[in-house]
């Protein structure tokens, strides 16, 4: 058995072969969402299907479905017929996948002539198929309008790509060229990963190498559980509400959860959540633990590894046939709004289970996409994050968002968005007073304008655009955000939260105004220090300090200075 050392640098060169590889994938990518927002997943995966490492760019919804597709891969491929240099492919969200445009590709190691380890990468890719370009279908009715599926299937062997899997993945691609640069650079990634995986089995020697893994995963699952065993015990329910499911606008949903702490461990059970409905808002199993887990990690030592030890300390339950853990033909493309709703359901439950890290509820991303009303197709998919909810002795960040599910930089910067779509982003900023009032204040939301400089699609999949996140403690909720069309004549029309193929004309532009997260404690509590920073830094407007907190700024003549008064 190797010690401590050894495993600890063991646990660091895993990591950092992941890490190249999710690196690659980025640099290699065609679609601009991957290039310029670096959003790739690379994990280091075993034949047991055990989550062995991951990159530091790979969030836990894609880690946890290339754990939880794994073991189906090897259901419809057996691991004997598997050859040095093949490469496989699927996006089935009913077996670990997410949607139908996040590819899953995996790469197996071999280890005395039988695969050992897999290499994996996933990206979404730029486009295959659906109501709308990019994967955003928020009106869809069942998973076939959300675009094709592959169950699991040989992508390629030494020789390269499989022609046929090629020809579907073409065929169904409204940007078929970027998409196989996107399927090239998966694959590039899983053959640098292997590389490294191999090179680490041969400087260890193979029983070194799966030693070193066991003690990585004990000591992971060791930390979770000491953790955990430092949280008071007990049962503790919460509930979160969907604004709607964008087939009926005034009709919400709920997710329900009851997390009990004791023993070492934790059971989040999703019994009471409102059953899957034939719209965009129900999500793959994989994505609904991968909220549960990382809700829970939050309220631990965040210097714990995140590998299959965390997962032995944590129960997740997830009801079959609800919008939680969807089946077919339910769709799920629209999992980020569910799954939101229950990292903030176990947020809300673990706050009250430990009040001095409570946070309060925040502002949810809110996806979109604007692409070309035909060929040849551009397409421009990205996030606006909304503000993150107060905490015990801090103000919520403004305008990040409380999230899982994206890369180092999910927001692409404004001019290689320009420099290769038709618009202009007219302005990016906060808005003032939308944070929740509270003792400590949420973070505020933000206002992006895109002008449009040709006739262009929009579909948006927002939620929190209604039903605004409460406050804790007294605390009120934050401002509620939307999506706008600015129409030629300067009249501004505010867009269903989940909208399909809006056409929008050239000159006209499409305003991202995202949700403030709520506020923790009484208005009344905050500090004049604090109030009078925030109208300095322009984050709290003078009608809003007066309004919001009950004080008036008053400026004496002839002098710069300031006088509160309440």
């Amino acid at each position: 058995m190797p010690d401590p050392l050894t495993a600890e640098v063991l646990r660091n060169a895993l990591v950092v072969a992941a890490e190249e590889a999710s690196i690659v994938v980025v640099r290699s990518a065609y679609s601009t969402f991957i290039v310029e927002g670096s959003d790739a997943s690379a994990a280091i995966l075993d034949a047991r299907g055990r989550l062995i490492a991951h990159s530091m760019a790979t969030t836990l919804m894609n880690s946890m479905a290339l754990k939880a597709a794994l073991p189906e891969l090897l259901k419809d491929i057996p691991p004997d017929t598997m050859r040095p240099g093949d490469v496989y492919v699927l996006n089935d969200a009913y077996r670990g996948g997410v949607h139908t445009n996040d590819l899953l590709v995996y790469r197996p190691v071999f280890v005395q002539g039988a695969p050992a380890y897999f290499t994996a990468t996933m990206i979404h890719v730029s486009d295959l198929g659906g109501l709308s370009a990019g994967g955003m279908a928020p009106l869809a009715t069942d998973i076939f309008l959300e675009g094709l599926q592959l169950p699991p299937v040989r992508l390629a062997t030494r020789e390269g790509l499989d022609p046929a899997v090629e020809a579907v993945l073409r065929a169904n691609s409204r940007t078929p060229d970027k998409v196989m640069g996107d399927v090239r650079a998966l694959v590039a990634g899983t053959a640098v990963a292997a590389a490294r995986l191999e090179s680490l089995a041969g400087e260890y020697g193979e029983d070194g190498l799966s030693a070193g893994v066991e003690e990585y995963l004990n000591y992971t699952e060791a930390r979770t559980r000491a953790a955990l065993a430092e949280l008071p015990e007990g049962r503790f329910e919460a509930a979160y509400p969907i604004d709607d499911d964008g087939i009926n606008p005034e009709k919400s949903h709920y997710i329900r959860v009851a997390v009990t702490l004791g023993d070492d461990r934790a059971v989040l059970d999703f019994a009471g959540t409102d059953p899957q409905v034939p719209a965009a808002i129900n999500a793959s199993a994989s994505q609904s633990l991968a909220a549960a887990v990382f809700a829970v990690r939050c309220f631990l030592d965040p210097t714990i590894p995140m590998n299959d030890g965390c997962l032995r300390a944590l129960e997740v339950r997830l009801p079959e046939g609800s919008l939680l853990n969807a089946r077919s033909p339910y769709p799920c493309g629209g999992r980020y709004v569910p799954i939101y709703a229950a990292m903030e359901a176990v947020f809300q439950a673990m706050s009250d289970a430990v009040p001095g890290r409570a946070i309060a509820a925040s502002g949810i991303l809110q996806p979109f996409s604007i692409a070309a009303v035909g060929a040849p197709y551009w397409i421009h998919l990205s996030y606006d994050f909304g503000g993150v909810g107060a905490r015990p002795g801090l103000d919520g960040p403004d305008a990040t968002g409380v999230h899982f599910g994206i890369g180092r930089n999910s927001v692409p910067q404004a001019e290689p968005v320009e420099s290769r779509c038709p618009l202009i982003v007219e302005s990016i900023e906060t808005i003032p007073d939308s944070g929740g009032p509270g003792r400590f204040r949420g973070g505020l939301g933000s206002r992006t304008v895109y002008r449009f400089l040709a006739d262009c699609h929009v579909t948006t999949r927002g939620d929190r655009l209604r039903l605004a996140p409460p406050g804790r403690d007294g605390g009120l909720p934050g401002r509620l955000g939307g999506f706008f069309k600015r129409h030629l004549d300067g009249t501004v029309e505010r867009l269903a939260s989940k909208v399909n193929n809006v056409r929008f004309a050239a000159g006209e532009a499409f305003i991202v105004e995202t949700t403030g997260g709520g506020g923790l404690g009484a208005p009344g509590e905050r500090s004049r220090e604090a109030i009078m920073a925030d109208l300095d830094a322009g984050r709290v407007t003078p009608r809003g300090a007066v309004e919001d907190y009950g004080f008036e700024c008053r400026r004496p003549n002839n002098s710069a200075g300031s006088k509160l008064t309440r």
